[in-house]
């Protein structure tokens, strides 16, 4: 099979050709139909951060794809079904996996990180932890479904816990962001998209924000907000990873609000304890998603609850895997995700 090899930090992706892997016992093997292109993919790349696995090895963890091949007690699933892969696999015996916190698996293992991923014609994956995509459910375009879809799932229903009609911030529109205000939107809160590019700001709107505000343009953003929902936003969510942008988003909350950290930052934050006590105020973080909640994901995107062909901006075969992340380099405001098809 052809597949984009990662040959370390600095280097470009090699497209090659290596061994089809043969599934094992409960393992399927997957023809790999569409994998997103990400970030995290972009920090292995450029940025030096270690995979757990040791180059050379396969990137990708937003694959979606048809079942090719079976293994030894596989039950559920047959060739020829089509079917999305989580981007982190789950050992279901751990201790937060009991206690059905299984994005936070003490034993996680990631696609393209602790095993090889998707930017390849075919993939290994546990049947235990693949699903079913509905016939009338893009192939391809959910693929992104397994991680730019399903994190921000998590962050609004599960940590933020958000409710209808609810007042929510979000802070930063790029891929991740973007899928925040239209879950929000799709839970029914009133969304206020945060960023600093026009563009994005206006597929904000497209994705269903309520208002939007350009921080650039605003001297203090805690102001404006309160001043927008009537004493401040219910829930906020910060989806950059930037010290700043987390303690405006706090800024922003209103008396017994919430405050939901989904970028990354190794910087520390430093916030007001006083407030945190004093109004009952939650700052929490959110990881990844839950496998539990993976169906509902699935039954919103094949019920145009939320939009999911509207988020690929760009398509590339195998062989220009490398003009794709040019491309997510580039910065461009119009792209939100770019899918690799083998």
């Amino acid at each position: 099979m052809k597949a984009a090899i990662f040959l370390g930090s600095g280097k470009p992706l090699e497209v090659k050709e290596v061994p089809t892997p043969e599934p094992g016992p409960g393992q399927l093997l997957v023809r790999v139909s569409a994998c997103g292109v990400c970030h995290t993919d972009l920090h292995y790349l450029d940025h030096g951060v270690p995979t757990f696995k040791d180059p050379p090895m396969i990137l990708g963890h937003e694959p979606s794809g048809i079942i090719a091949g079976l293994g030894n007690g596989v039950i559920n699933f047959k060739e020829g079904d089509k079917v999305l892969l989580p981007a982190v696999l789950t050992c279901g015996y751990c201790y937060n996996c009991r206690i059905g916190k299984e994005n936070i698996c003490d034993n996680m293992v990631m696609f393209g990180n602790h095993i090889d991923g998707a930017y390849a014609e075919y993939v290994l994956a546990p049947a235990k932890d693949t699903l079913h995509l509905p016939d009338d459910v893009p192939l391809e375009e959910s693929s992104v479904i397994a991680d730019a879809i399903s994190t921000p799932f998590h962050a609004v229903v599960n940590r933020g816990e958000v409710k209808a009609g609810d007042k929510v911030v979000v802070f930063g529109c790029g891929g991740v962001g973007i899928n925040t205000v239209q879950i929000a939107a799709a839970v029914g809160a009133s969304v206020i998209a945060v960023d600093i590019v026009p563009e994005k700001l206006e597929l904000a709107k497209k994705f269903g924000a309520w208002e939007t505000i350009n921080a650039a343009e605003e001297e203090r953003i805690d102001k404006t907000v309160k001043k927008m929902t009537g004493g401040g936003a219910d829930v906020t969510f910060e989806v950059i990873g930037n010290p700043s942008t987390i303690q405006a988003a706090f800024s922003c909350i209103r008396k017994g609000g919430r405050t939901v950290v989904v970028g990354y930052t190794h910087k520390s934050v430093e916030l007001p304890a006083s407030k945190i006590m004093f109004f009952e105020q939650e700052v929490v973080g959110s990881l990844g998603c839950r496998p539990v909640d993976y169906p509902k994901i699935i039954e919103l995107a094949r019920t145009g609850k939320i939009k999911v062909k509207e988020l690929i901006t760009g398509r590339f075969p195998l062989e220009k895997i490398n003009e794709a992340f040019d491309l997510l380099r580039s910065g461009d405001p119009n792209v939100l995700r770019s899918i690799i098809v083998p």
